[in-house]
């Protein structure tokens, strides 16, 4: 299968049928799900999990894609409602102002680069209330709109500029944690 396919087609393609185009959006599809489902849940089995529950409904559901959203972004919803009820039946789903950090000042020193920090940034998001990392990890790595992050959270832009911005102050301040432990 030539990768020149757009993803609707193979939405098409697999509410035919086609294996072929179902593997092929999962091999496109299914690493930044996974990664997205592992930083809400923080838990990489279950994350696993939340990423096959999504194909599953992909396979299931392929004749009711509507091309008004990308491919990528009514994936994400699905892999959000599935991380969101898995949280909510854990009782974990914690409020949205779960303490607020100050802001830190810009000019502190960064993190060492490579490794470390991504593990760094990686550690500070798992400590995140989960709808603001999942506000974070949806507009910063993975590159949605924020229209498109709205839509798959099932909020409005004025709650997402929120989460947002909480959560980007209380990851500079989680950062910061980290820098005064290593200094």
């Amino acid at each position: 299968m030539g990768t020149k396919t757009d993803d609707p087609e193979l939405v098409q393609r697999v509410s035919q049928g086609d294996v072929a185009a179902y593997h092929e959006l999962l091999r496109r599809h299914g690493p930044k799900l996974q990664n997205y489902a592992r930083r809400l849940l923080r838990d990489p089995g279950e994350a696993e999990d939340v990423v096959q529950e999504t194909f599953l409904t992909l396979w299931q559901r392929a004749a009711d894609y509507e091309p008004k959203a990308r491919v990528t972004t009514w994936l994400h919803r699905i892999a959000h409602n599935c991380a969101i009820d898995r949280l909510r039946a854990r009782g974990r789903l914690r409020e949205l102002d779960a303490h607020d950090a100050p802001p830190v000042s810009a000019t502190q020193p960064a993190l060492l680069d490579g490794k470390r920090r991504a593990q760094a940034l990686d550690a500070a998001l798992s400590q995140l209330p989960e709808r603001q990392a999942a506000a974070l990890s949806l507009v910063h790595f993975h590159e949605l709109s924020g229209a498109e992050a709205c839509e798959v959270m099932g909020i409005g832009r004025e709650a997402l500029e929120s989460l947002l911005a909480r959560g980007r102050r209380t990851l500079r301040a989680k950062l910061a944690e980290k820098i005064e432990e290593e200094s």
